[in-house]
């Protein structure tokens, strides 16, 4: 018989999960009675839900084989009685996996990027998990923010805050993308025009080379500005004005640059 459960995880610390949402908090739940069973478990979800944390909370000590690796995944299956399997929706041959497994009776907890059924495989999962997206747990985002920014502030010292009136989390590739989100705006947040430049010239040297640089690039200015400017004043007209621009050159430039500036109030 197949269980499925919908849960959620951490994705940081395989010793401290985070439960600030209800979802989040019967994971660990679920997790830690895994840990008890011998049972096998199929952990399905976006990229940086948290599947390998939990899987590595239930298997601490398992080694942890990548499915699309077919020919390491065989020789670990072989030498070892647990194991975690990563990406198994990447194996070449599935049933042949499935087949390898259960010979070996080795247990196994795998992770798979998003949902997909297969026979053979509700026989060797007695548990399945569904982990949502971090759009779906709000109080868990807020909760990986302040995490992420402690963490910025102990790689790159200063003060665990931000002001987060205009951050809004990139929840686009969940955790992965939002750690990488708050590490920058932490780095950016005292950052001086000099040291602005220098990442602009640094990013633009090995892509400079063809005869309309200039206008290519021109977007790398007036994106940020316009942006920071229709946020702060509200409409067009008061940007237009502040920038010393007349208002049809202002509506020229975002129309020009509308790919980047959806979504902005005007």
């Amino acid at each position: 018989m197949v269980v499925v459960v919908q849960v959620a995880a951490a994705v940081v610390d395989v010793t401290n999960f985070i439960t600030a949402s209800k979802a989040s908090s019967e994971a660990f739940k679920t997790a830690t009675l895994l840990k008890t069973l011998t049972v096998n478990a199929l952990i399905m979800g976006e990229v940086g839900v948290g599947k390998s944390t939990l899987a590595s909370y239930i298997l601490p000590d398992a080694p942890i084989v990548d499915a699309s690796n077919f020919e390491e995944l065989f020789a670990t299956l072989e030498s070892t009685h647990s194991i975690i399997i990563t990406n198994i929706d990447t194996s070449p041959n599935l049933k042949l996996l499935s087949d390898k497994i259960k010979s070996l009776h080795v247990r196994v907890i795998a992770t798979a990027r998003g949902s997909f059924h297969y026979d053979f495989l509700d026989e060797l999962f007695s548990v399945k998990f569904d982990i949502p997206p971090l759009s779906q747990r709000p109080e868990d985002v807020e909760e990986l923010v302040e995490r992420f920014l402690k963490e910025a502030s102990s790689l790159f010292g200063g003060k665990d805050h931000f002001d987060t009136k205009n951050f809004k989390p990139d929840l686009s590739k969940n955790s992965n993308s939002l750690r990488r989100q708050v590490m920058i705006h932490y780095l950016l947040k005292d950052i001086e025009d000099t040291e602005l430049m220098d990442i602009i010239e640094n990013y633009l040297y090995d892509k400079l080379g063809s005869n309309s640089d200039y206008r290519n690039f021109l977007y790398l200015y007036e994106v940020p500005l316009i942006k920071a400017g229709l946020k702060k004043f509200k409409s067009q007209l008061q940007l237009s004005d502040k920038l010393g621009l007349n208002r049809n050159t202002l509506r020229k430039k975002i129309a020009e640059n509308k790919q980047y500036l959806q979504g902005e109030k005007a």
